[in-house]
């Protein structure tokens, strides 16, 4: 999935959460030293002091003392330095211009309801969020939350399967408060053959007990898809004193081999309404199945294909335990129903983007939305009641919006605000969205918006 690199466009310096500052190289406030001028004071002993030494005459053989008085640079230096005004930090728009050697982003806390950032050893591809039984919908602080990743590391056996556990992570507050503590991060491990392309946890509405097996999928560099139970990891988190038996925690529940030593990027959970089921698809563009029986999990042999080129993402149906979707390399999304026979695609949109699809979001409340993003930094919104098998006419979206610069590389629907998804570009930049927001008078009657900055967005 190649990436290209953001273009630079003119911008205006509205809304933006993070301001650009000059970087110095001495962080320290310089300490400004005054000296006040003496008062004028009577001597009552002046008068019984006389001086008798001798008198020079300043005269001609007597030099000019300033001509050899030495200057201190560095207090002339700080002197001037005082004197300049600091400049005004400026408000930055992604994609406006390109950082400066000496510019560096400071966040603006009052901007955002929590901010926190962390550093993990080795990057990481994806990422996914766990489950836990905190309450859905918490709005209380300090939070708690937890994540499952997959390392990219410099050396294949470096690798590791990450369960991290956030603690004590506070509300953003505008204010410098000297007594308030840092978030705690803590997490376990287990080695993963090869770099992790993709991670994705089971989707459960809840932790049962700790017998019961929490499962997480992560696609290998290696060609392998591989399924962990890691529930003992977040169990280790969690309660003092457990022992993690990681020789057994580290090992997979079951690997995908079908793949053979192609690897992929697509790879999704089924809902529970249709039991525990997984599907990956790789850059070969095939898609195979892998189901939950009593005695483990078993792999399909025969692989979905229709499509011509990598599958970059795909999504289970959250309303039909049998249909899924995918999309492709090829720019095309398309429609899938495991009972067909002959593993073709039921349906499907042959040039959904002018360039590779590269995400997809299945709409949770309103099923039949489904929203996209391509490599050419568009975002689409399809009804998918407007699909059909054999048609004259190729389906058009129902919202296209051309605020990005850079390739879409994530796109999700809010979970219980069905108008509202969220995506980030390699433009550097995370946007939200709200398709119930009204158009003003202005726009009514136009089709094309432009932003502040010049970019476009359309409404179909």
């Amino acid at each position: 999935m190649a990436k290209r690199p953001a273009t630079e466009n003119a911008a205006e310096n509205e809304g933006q959460a993070y301001s650009k500052v000059p970087a110095t190289g001495n962080d320290a406030p310089r300490r400004s030293i005054s000296i006040d001028e003496m008062g004028e004071f009577e001597d009552e002993w002046e008068d019984e002091l006389e001086s008798d030494g001798e008198v020079v005459d300043g005269g001609e053989n007597n030099e000019d003392d300033d001509s050899k008085m030495e200057v201190d640079e560095d207090v002339t230096q700080a002197a001037e330095d005082e004197d300049e005004v600091p400049a005004a930090p400026d408000v930055y728009l992604p994609g406006s211009h390109k950082l400066a050697e000496d510019e560096v982003l400071e966040a603006d806390q009052s901007v955002y309801e929590m901010l926190h950032q962390m550093n993990v050893t080795w990057p990481c591809l994806s990422f996914d969020i766990l489950r836990d039984n905190l309450g859905d919908n918490r709005q209380t602080y300090p939070a708690t939350s937890y994540v499952v990743t997959g390392t990219q590391a410099d050396v294949s056996s470096k690798n590791e399967v990450v369960v991290m556990k956030m603690t004590d992570s506070d509300a953003s507050d505008d204010e410098d408060d000297e007594e308030e503590e840092d978030a705690i991060l803590e997490y376990r491990s287990i080695p993963h053959p090869g770099g992790v392309n993709r991670v994705r946890a089971q989707p459960i509405t809840s932790l049962s007990s700790v017998t019961t097996p929490y499962y997480a999928a992560t696609w290998a560099e290696t060609g392998k898809v591989h399924i962990w139970d890691i529930r003992p990891l977040m169990e280790s988190l969690d309660v003092p004193g457990y022992t993690l038996q990681k020789s057994q925690a580290s090992k997979p529940v079951h690997t995908v081999n079908q793949h053979g030593r192609t690897e992929g990027f697509g790879l999704d959970w089924g809902t529970q309404i249709g039991g525990v089921r997984l599907l990956s698809g790789d850059l070969d563009g095939r898609i195979f199945l892998t189901t939950a029986t009593q005695s483990g999990f078993t792999t399909a042999q025969a692989p979905f294909t229709s499509h011509t080129a990598p599958v970059e993402d795909i999504q289970w149906s959250p309303s039909e335990a049998t249909v899924f979707s995918s999309c492709s390399s090829d720019k095309s999304v398309r429609v899938w129903d495991v009972r067909a026979k002959g593993k073709k695609s039921a349906a499907q949109i042959q040039k959904a983007h002018e360039s590779d699809v590269n995400v997809m979001s299945w709409n949770r409340g309103t099923s039949y939305l489904l929203a996209t993003g391509g490599d050419e930094g568009g975002i689409k919104i399809w009804d998918l009641r407007n699909l059909k098998e054999a048609s004259s006419n190729p389906p058009s979206p129902v919202a296209h919006f051309s605020w990005h610069t850079a390739p879409i590389t994530s796109i999700e629907w809010h979970p219980s605000e069905d108008s509202i998804f969220s995506a980030s570009g390699s433009d550097d930049q995370v946007t939200l969205w709200d398709l119930s927001v009204e158009q003003d008078e202005d726009e009514v009657g136009t089709k094309e918006i432009h932003t502040a900055n010049g970019q476009k967005v359309s409404r179909m």
